[in-house]
Order: structure tokens, then C-alpha cells, then sequence
């Protein structure tokens, strides 16, 4: 599915081929919470990353989250980088170097209608903010941590790959 998408003032705007464009998961953590806000949690995407065409690309900043080992207390930055408009601040994009091939547009940024998903994923609930009561719904599934299940195999199972 063709899906273009852009930040809030359109200092940004782009494109991407995506097999895999149902928002089919809501993510509780920190740091999606607090670098892509959207109601406590961030619901990402997945596509090919070498179909992506940018338009505005000196507008966009990059951020690798700090992440602390629960077993030794060391921080480290995160592998992934979070993309963002630099101009109004709206989170466009994940890319992590462990998956190069693959793009995680946030779907709060995709401009394209989005197909509705007929159950999602809850995940990171374990680390939830305490305001939030999380909309879940006969078939949803829930994890208090990063689920073993990746968008690719949600779309398998389902039969939702496009």
C-alpha cells in the first residue's frame, strides 16, 4: 500500500510502500509516550525503507532514546533512531540499523486512510502511565512487555498483508 504522510506545519512530507499499514499496535513505553505523545502511546507502521522519498529532509532531527539495562543499571542510546520534524516537533518515523531494510512510520503522521484493524496489540502495559486507561476490546491482545509477535506476523495471521 502506498502511504504518504507529513508533520504538522508540512516542513516535512513523504512516501513509503508499506505490506504491512494496519495500526495494529498501541505502545505504552516512556519513550514512545514521551517523544510521540498521541494519547500515552505510539501506534507504528511498517515499510520499505528504500521506497521512502522525503521532501523537506533538513527539517528532520533524529533522536536515540536512552536505555537502561534492567540487570546492571548501565544507559546506553537506543539503535533506533526517532525521527522527527525539527520545525513543529512531530514524530514522522522510526528506523533502527538492526532492520535496515525496514521503516516504521508512525501512523499519527500518515496522511493516507489507514485500513481500521479488526483487533490490536497492547504492548509495554507493564510500564503504562498510571492516567492512562488503555480502550481494550474483545480480541485484543496484551503484553506487559515487547511481545515475541511482530507486525509482520500480526498481518500473517490475519490475512491483512497488502
Amino acid at each position: 500500500m502506498h502511504l504518504a504522510g507529513s508533520c504538522h506545519c508540512k516542513a516535512v512530507t513523504f512516501t513509503v510502500q508499506s505490506t504491512h499499514p494496519y495500526p495494529y499496535n498501541f505502545c505504552y513505553c516512556e519513550i514512545c509516550r514521551k517523544t510521540a505523545g498521541a494519547g500515552g502511546f505510539a501506534i507504528n507502521l511498517n515499510a520499505d525503507f528504500a521506497s521512502l522519498k522525503v521532501t523537506g529532509g533538513d527539517n528532520i532531527r533524529s533522536y536515540r532514546a536512552k536505555i537502561t539495562d534492567a540487570a546492571s543499571g548501565k544507559i546506553s542510546d537506543s539503535p533506533a533512531e526517532r525521527n522527527f520534524c525539527g520545525t513543529c516537533g512531530s514524530a514522522l518515523w522510526l528506523w533502527d540499523s538492526r532492520w535496515p531494510d525496514q521503516m516504521h512510520p508512525h501512523a499519527a503522521a500518515i496522511d493516507t486512510p489507514l485500513p481500521v484493524p479488526p483487533v490490536r496489540t497492547h504492548l509495554m502495559l507493564g510500564s503504562k502511565a498510571g492516567w492512562v486507561e488503555p480502550d481494550i476490546r474483545a480480541g485484543d491482545k496484551e503484553f506487559d512487555a515487547y511481545p515475541n509477535e511482530g507486525i509482520a506476523d500480526w498481518h500473517k495471521q490475519l490475512g491483512l498483508e497488502r
